[in-house]
């Protein structure tokens, strides 16, 4: 496999403002290919925006969803991947022809779409449903998958991935400053985004904090360690709805170490150069190759007792 370039990009989008969000999309794709990016990779529904779909009707949903490949939105992305000479992976909502709604990520590059992934653990609205299949697919001679959000805290989703082949994952989010029941997690006050230059340090502390960055740090790189690949991860900046994010978009090698890592407040990317060499040095190809699936293989499967199991379509 020869060299290649990836960019993970933050942008603060507009809710239900596709045209807008994909003005930014051509915009940031363009600056990352002059750079000498192969590919650059959007959050969870930069095209659509989030937070706001959790107040939506199942019709009202409807109507924001596309046909996929058929869609003006995946159209339109093929046409900044021909224009700008690069591949663009970027998320909305989808529909099909069943009139069933999901949460779709795609990449697309100027002969159309290379692959879709429907998240797997879906939530925000209580009309999406979930995927039901693992996405690896072929990138300039690497394999690659793709893990929507919540996907990657469900640790076999990453380790299957893996063991499909993929050597990239490609994580997009809209996480991070969301109440939980985790010490330190909630809500960044809105304000400090909207006095962001008179006062940076205060939201870069919130940002960087337990609502943050630092919870990200206790199971982002781990997910890239354990299992010997390049994680791609990239999130919104500023107001998603009434809701601030942080940005902090990463791409991580297999040593879990970071790359690149957007740090600003702007709408940017970061790039970095991801090498075959490191996939066989990381301690987690070692750890691959000492597998003993007949210990497991049924516990791994094994079904949650119902009082153990939380559902993530009850948490919506």
């Amino acid at each position: 496999m020869r060299n290649i370039k990836i960019a993970t990009a933050q942008f603060e989008n507009k809710s239900g403002d596709k045209e807008y969000n994909l003005s930014v999309i051509d915009r940031l794709s363009k600056k990352a290919a002059e750079a000498g990016a192969d590919a650059i990779a959007f959050h969870e529904c930069s095209i659509t925006g989030y937070s706001f779909a959790r107040k939506l009707s199942r019709g009202q949903m409807f109507d924001l969803c596309e046909f996929i490949p058929d869609g003006e939105s995946i159209q339109r992305l093929q046409s900044i991947a021909e224009k700008n000479k690069i591949i663009v992976l970027a998320g909305l909502f989808e529909k099909d022809e069943l009139g069933d709604i999901y949460k779709a990520y795609v990449c697309v590059d100027k002969t159309g779409m290379l692959a879709k992934h429907r998240k797997l653990h879906p939530f925000v609205n209580k009309h999406i449903l979930p995927g039901n299949e693992y996405t690896v697919f072929d990138l300039r001679g690497w394999k690659a998958g793709i893990l929507i959000c919540y996907d990657n805290n469900i640790i076999e989703n990453v380790r299957a991935t893996k063991l499909l082949g993929a050597d990239i994952i490609f994580m997009p989010h809209v996480t991070m400053c969301t109440p939980s029941t985790r010490p330190g997690a909630g809500f960044v006050d809105p304000a400090l985004w909207k006095n962001r230059e008179t006062d940076p340090t205060s939201l870069r502390m919130e940002f960087d904090g337990l609502k943050g960055r630092a919870w990200l740090m206790k199971w982002l790189p781990a997910r890239a360690y354990d299992n010997a690949l390049y994680a791609i991860f990239s999130n919104p900046i500023g107001m998603d709805d009434d809701q601030l994010k942080n940005g902090c978009s990463i791409i991580l090698d297999p040593y879990g170490d970071i790359l690149a890592e957007c740090r600003s407040f702007s709408d940017e990317f970061v790039m970095a150069t991801l090498n075959e060499e490191k996939l066989k040095l990381a301690g987690g190809y070692r750890y691959m190759k000492a597998r003993r699936p007949e210990l497991y293989k049924d516990i791994i499967g094994k079904a949650h007792h119902a009082e153990q199991r939380v559902s993530w379509l009850e948490q919506a």
